[in-house]
């Protein structure tokens, strides 16, 4: 769907009817996904039964076909309640199927994208190492052809998910190149031999939903399971491959926002009942003007989520307006909900209360998708028309 011919009202009604449905299905058991550090599989068996899993794949393929910015409002109000159940609803929906449906072949999406949308395959994205984290360009993980196949090779780290995916999108570099020539990716399908995957990460937050480490050891992949092909001579695969990242980046910011905004209507609340002097907080200045802050910090970022998710470029979001919105997004979480714990005092500080869990599941988004520094050389490099990420000699 084209998301400009979404109307307001009609934007305004699905997130009245998602609000109430996240609140009463999911902010009971938030607490309990990260204490115990599990996966809130019965959370995603729901999304998968009701169709929110396949909620932007196109209808011909399973989904409801709705467009970026009903994603992103989905994301919001999904992540207000539950960060984790909101993690699982982005690896579905900006996760490798977004890919999938805008660079795949046909015969790939109709193998792949209706059992995203049912829930059946989950997948995970294989892109960082041990030794290329910001500098994807560093990676070393390769895929060679040998007849009716690839032969793939290497490591990947902070896969989300990866413990339990059905599939993964693995980024490798296709011959002897280095920097961003030869990067293409492929879809890894779990069981394959040669694929391995590690014991999961423990975590400060998002601890439902751990990562994992996988291991490549002449795992043969099927030629009909390349995504890109990675050119020797040019990094055109690698961008476009990159700018596949667009909407994971703007469901990111989309997530941020939900975390802030239930944390700001924790603090307002919480302001308006804590007496304090003789009278509830809310009538202090000091306490007016970080409400005041936190909800202009709000505002902003949604109006920047918003534009990332109308201004589409082939499919994906602008790749300025992209990481301009995650950037900001990224450090207006952080400053939110540490000031809604603040106004909350000491019990914020308490597990008793949900945004010392809020604190902690908001530091992992300017890390994954991009760091917010590698996002400022990002917005810099389109800024100036040339990149500054470039290895040099």
């Amino acid at each position: 769907m084209d998301p400009s011919a979404v109307s307001a009202s009609e934007l305004d009604e699905f997130r009245a009817t998602l609000r109430k449905f996240a609140t009463d299905a999911f902010s009971a058991k938030a607490a309990y996904w990260d204490e115990e550090e599990k996966f809130p599989q019965e959370n995603r068996d729901l999304l998968a039964r009701l169709g929110y899993l396949g909620l932007v794949i196109p209808e011909q393929y399973g989904g409801s076909g709705l467009s970026i910015l009903h994603a992103t409002v989905f994301l919001e109000e999904i992540s207000r309640v539950c960060f984790n159940t909101g993690l699982v609803c982005q690896l579905a929906i900006n996760g490798p199927s977004r890919a999938i449906e805008i660079l795949g072949s046909e015969e790939q999406k109709n193998r792949f994208l209706p059992k995203c949308a049912s829930g059946e395959y989950m997948f995970g994205i294989g892109m960082s190492e041990p030794g290329a984290g910001s500098a994807t360009t560093d990676m070393v993980t390769s895929a060679l052809p040998d007849g009716d196949a690839y032969v793939l090779n290497g490591q990947k780290v902070f896969c989300t998910g990866g413990h339990l995916a059905t599939h993964v999108l693995v980024f490798a570099r296709f011959g002897k190149t280095s920097g961003a020539n030869g990067i293409g990716a492929l879809v890894v399908e779990k069981g394959m031999p040669g694929f391995e995957v590690g014991k999961p990460d423990r975590k400060m937050g998002g601890r439902g939903v751990a990562e994992a480490e996988l291991f490549f050891d002449n795992c043969r992949v099927p030629r009909e399971n390349l995504l890109m092909l990675g050119d020797e001579h040019s990094t055109r695969s690698f961008r476009v491959l990159m700018s596949s990242f667009g909407p994971e980046r703007v469901g990111n910011a989309a997530m941020c926002l939900g975390v802030a905004q239930g944390a700001f209507e924790l603090a307002v609340a919480y302001s308006k009942e804590r007496p304090q002097f003789g009278r509830p907080i809310c009538e202090f200045q000091g306490i007016q003007w970080k409400i005041a802050d936190m909800a202009t910090q709000i505002h902003a970022t949604r109006l920047m989520v918003h534009h990332a998710a109308t201004h589409l470029e082939d499919g994906f979001p602008n790749p300025l307006a992209a990481a301009q919105a995650k950037l900001y997004a990224n450090e207006m979480v952080q400053r939110v909900t540490n000031e809604a714990l603040q106004i909350h005092g000491h019990y914020g500080f308490t597990r008793d209360f949900p945004l010392e869990r809020m604190v902690r599941d908001s530091r992992g988004f300017a890390l994954g998708g991009g760091t917010v520094e590698i996002l400022r050389n990002t917005i810099a490099s389109i800024v100036y028309g040339r990149s500054f990420n470039q290895r040099r000699s």
